[in-house]
């Protein structure tokens, strides 16, 4: 059972990210809301939440500062930065201070979900992300769109040929000499989403095309757009398709007799 924080001074916001981490990973997680940073070190400490969902503007102590104390007591917590903030200096200091991802609000259902998917992943130890506060200096300035077409073309053609192994948003980074916080920013102006939930979108049409014109099995089907456990791999096509893989095969093979 994972214990997850949410802590947001918005009340109707914290009340609909924590219904929706409710009604998906219900079975999976417990929930703990805060108000503030204050109420959120207080949840933390009393419970140990191996994932803290925060906002980084709230009265009092900050998300970040939040984020900062926790980071020094538990060096595995994963830690989602939720914020309206579009600031290149708020994603620097997310990243020195280790965090998953930085999610802009307003942020869909579908990118929080495999976002938190992802920190389950992590906490579990099957998908551990490199981390780490060091990285080159990129300008600040805004890109324009030769570099953003650019970028945008490398990421597409690395996805592509690597969609099966286990690949992350600091491994692509690192291949295109980024730091983690420039090339975060540079992926979502390209593909108007975060790194997982693009590379979520792109694994389940590979494994829609074989389920319709394939013979393999699911669990084949799984591991080659990089589910090693074919359980998960089910859940996370359900998810995204809105039904399992054995379903989506026969509603096709009845599509096309």
């Amino acid at each position: 059972m994972y214990k997850l924080l949410v802590a947001d001074d918005e009340t109707i916001e914290r009340i609909v990210v924590c219904k929706t981490l409710e009604q998906n990973f219900g079975e999976e997680c417990v929930v703990f809301q805060a108000k503030n940073g204050r109420e959120a070190l207080e949840i933390y400490e009393k419970e140990k939440c191996q994932i803290a969902i925060l906002d980084i503007e709230m009265p009092g102590i900050t998300g970040l500062e939040a984020a900062r104390r926790i980071r020094s007591q538990d060096e595995d917590c994963v830690i989602i930065f939720l914020t309206a903030y579009d600031e290149f200096s708020y994603a620097k200091q997310a990243i020195s201070i280790r965090v998953l991802d930085y999610l802009l609000k307003p942020c869909s259902g579908k990118e929080l979900l495999f976002t938190v998917e992802a920190a389950m992943q992590q906490v579990q130890g099957k998908a551990r992300l490199v981390q780490s506060a060091a990285g080159e200096e990129d300008s600040e300035e805004e890109p324009d769109n030769e570099k953003l077409a650019m970028v945008k073309k490398a990421a597409e053609e690395y996805i592509r040929k690597n969609y099966g192994k286990d690949i992350s948003m600091q491994s692509l980074a690192a291949r295109m000499n980024y730091s983690e916080a420039y090339f975060c920013k540079l992926f979502k102006q390209c593909f108007h989403m975060n790194f997982m939930a693009y590379l979520v979108d792109y694994r389940m049409a590979a494994a829609r095309e074989m389920l319709e014109n394939t013979a393999k099995t699911i669990k084949e089907i799984g591991r080659e757009v990089g589910y090693q456990d074919p359980n998960y791999f089910t859940k996370v096509f359900k998810r995204t398709v809105g039904m399992k893989p054995s379903e989506y095969r026969l509603k096709a093979v009845q599509k096309n007799s």
